[in-house]
């Protein structure tokens, strides 16, 4: 007989309804839904817990690729918001980082009362921190449970659904930044309180999230794709290598999975580009007229400009967040108090 009889039978005083009634509870136990957090063996404190260290390790990994990239990302954009043969200048590649890194918005007075909190939200500190801390934090419980919910072999549904779902979630605060970055890395402003004042006294609160549906077309995925490739090269790595990554491995599969995912994403990121940092001049009228003006004034290969910087930008920039993200995760994980002991008579 199989193993559920062999419990059965090891419970001697339980007739074979009640033991029938157990076996119907756990299975009901295991097959809890997502949106539950105590589910199966994992408590509450657990979940709060993957949470916080989520927050911690992926808010620092985005400082870090940021400061460290940011020269890079700004030829990139430049390249891209160039039209035709337009000089690219190499001057202020550090232009916008203070906006991104301390907080890319004024003083709330400028700003209607029903959006002070989410200004206040993205700008009060650094937004590239809370940008990446708000992915990681939605990214890792999102996947625990998914794997916890979806059969072993579907590891990469999980991983991609996780991914899409966190950059949602961080697309609140990361497309007002990047629309703040953007123009102050193609010059058309000089610090980020007067580039958040003018933005919307001239387009609205809309014209902070300009290019928003783009960003979407962009980012999630871009992070689905991104974070599926990285977490499925890691199963097999430790599956092959029966063992835990250390950090340079962690650090080569991001830089590897972050390099292909810019370079199929690079149409998308040119596009994104455009719509964001035309400004009131509303060059273009939406997604599809934007690839229809782009291919028909400069041709096809101008969705791929700046696939160059782009690929090396991100293939660095996955090798440090992965890198540091992992490293940050382990010792926060060595942090953790240990449980106490149960002793057995």
């Amino acid at each position: 007989m199989g193993p559920l009889a062999v419990d059965t039978k090891s419970t001697s005083g339980d007739s074979p309804d009640v033991s029938s009634r157990k076996i119907q509870n756990t299975q009901l136990e295991v097959r809890k839904s997502f949106a539950s957090v105590n589910v199966g063996e994992e408590k509450p404190f657990d979940f709060l817990r993957i949470l916080l260290e989520g927050v911690i390790a992926g808010g620092t990994a985005g400082v870090v690729v940021e400061t460290v990239l940011y020269p890079i990302d700004t030829i990139k954009t430049r390249l891209q918001a160039a039209h035709g043969g337009g000089k690219i200048v190499l001057k202020g590649l550090y232009s916008g980082l203070a906006g991104n890194l301390a907080g890319v918005l004024p003083d709330s007075g400028s700003m209607p009362c029903a959006f002070q909190w989410g200004f206040q939200l993205i700008g009060n500190k650094s937004s590239m921190y809370r940008a990446s801390a708000l992915f990681v934090g939605v990214y890792e419980p999102t996947k625990q449970k998914l794997l916890k919910t979806f059969p072993e072999n579907f590891s990469a549904v999980a991983h991609l659904t996780a991914g899409a779902i966190g950059g949602v979630a961080a697309s609140l605060i990361r497309v007002p930044t990047e629309v703040v970055k953007q123009r102050m890395q193609t010059g058309q402003f000089t610090s980020a309180p007067d580039a958040v004042h003018l933005i919307v006294s001239k387009e609205g609160f809309k014209g902070l999230y300009a290019g928003y549906g783009s960003f979407l077309l962009r980012d999630l995925p871009f992070d689905a794709i991104q974070f599926c490739i990285y977490e499925q090269l890691r199963i097999g790595y430790k599956a092959a290598a029966q063992r835990d990554l250390n950090d340079p491995e962690n650090a080569i599969i991001g830089a590897f999975s972050g390099a292909l995912t810019g370079a199929i994403t690079t149409p998308l990121d040119v596009i994104k580009t455009r719509l964001m940092v035309q400004g009131s001049a509303n060059q273009y009228k939406g997604i599809f007229n934007c690839v229809q003006t782009i291919v028909r004034e400069e041709g096809p290969s101008a969705l791929l400009k700046g696939i160059g910087p782009r690929v090396m930008w991100i293939g660095i920039g996955g090798s440090i967040f992965f890198g540091v993200l992992e490293s940050t995760k382990r010792l926060l994980a060595e942090r953790r108090p240990k449980p106490p002991t149960v002793k057995h008579d």
